[in-house]
């Protein structure tokens, strides 16, 4: 018996496919533009270098696999910022672990994994887009206080 697996759906969210040949200048493309997609959505506390490098590791990673193009898919929802790459390499092997080690270290990325399906291998990345909580400065002593010593 023959199971088709359902492909990748996202709803009811800001979303946008990007592809790109499968070419040494992919990464920087796509993090380029993934980044303007991304800022147009208006999160402007997004840390942007980290979309970025997630988006090029992700992207690195899909023209490794040897196919013509890779496609990028992007997802908001919570807060959140979803970045897919996918080779669209049908036989693509499993890729290396140290990609998913890099991306996860970066500071805003909550999760990140990979997965082989028919249309190719997926590697994504979740990434916090919600504003910081401002840094505590160290308190200082109230002016004036040291003047009768």
């Amino acid at each position: 018996m023959d199971r088709t697996r359902p492909r990748m759906e996202i709803r009811n969210r800001q979303t946008a496919g990007l592809t790109f040949r499968a070419d040494q200048w992919a990464a920087k493309k796509a993090g380029a533009r993934a980044t303007a997609t991304v800022r147009a959505w208006g999160y402007a506390d997004l840390d942007e270098p980290d979309l970025d490098t997630a988006v090029r590791r992700l992207v690195q990673a899909a023209v490794a696999d040897g196919g013509k193009r890779i496609s990028v898919h992007l997802a908001d929802q919570d807060q959140r910022i979803l970045a897919v790459a996918l080779s669209h390499v049908g036989d693509a092997a499993p890729g290396e672990d140290a990609v998913l080690t890099e991306i996860a270290a970066l500071r805003t990325v909550v999760s990140c994994g990979s997965d082989l399906a028919p249309d190719g291998r997926r590697v994504w990345a979740l990434l916090d887009a919600a504003p910081r909580a401002p840094r505590e400065r160290p308190s200082q002593p109230a002016a004036g206080a040291d003047a009768g010593r």
